[in-house]
């Protein structure tokens, strides 16, 4: 079996993040060794999570789950909205055009939709 989930962010709120990391580290835990693809997709007023200040006290389990393999989606729409320039964001996040059509194809694709 192929295990794929997306997690979605779309609050700038700490313990709901944190929330979505820890998911994130339990599934690749609980499904080492399992064909699995999971996608961390940020949108709306979550994405200031992921720059400037706020991002470092996730930093290391960003590092981790990106470590794994786990992809960060983060849509330019809110980018834009929010003033949040690319070159400030974590490492290795794709931007994508707008999140919650990011989200439909995926779930179209099969992706299981997990909302802390």
């Amino acid at each position: 079996m192929r295990y794929k989930a997306v997690i979605h962010i779309d609050l700038e709120d700490d313990l709901i993040f944190n929330l979505g990391l820890n998911n994130i580290s339990n599934t690749l835990d609980a499904l080492s060794g399992k064909e699995l693809e999971l996608i961390l997709l940020v949108t709306g007023p979550g994405v200031a999570l992921l720059a400037g200040d706020q991002m470092y006290m996730f930093m290391e389990k960003l590092r981790q789950i990106t470590a794994a393999g786990v992809r960060i989606q983060i849509c330019e729409r809110a980018l834009t909205l929010f003033d949040i320039q690319k070159e400030d964001l974590f490492e290795g996040c794709e931007i994508i055009p707008a999140g919650v059509v990011g989200l439909i194809e995926l779930q179209a694709d099969g992706f299981a939709y997990i909302k802390p």
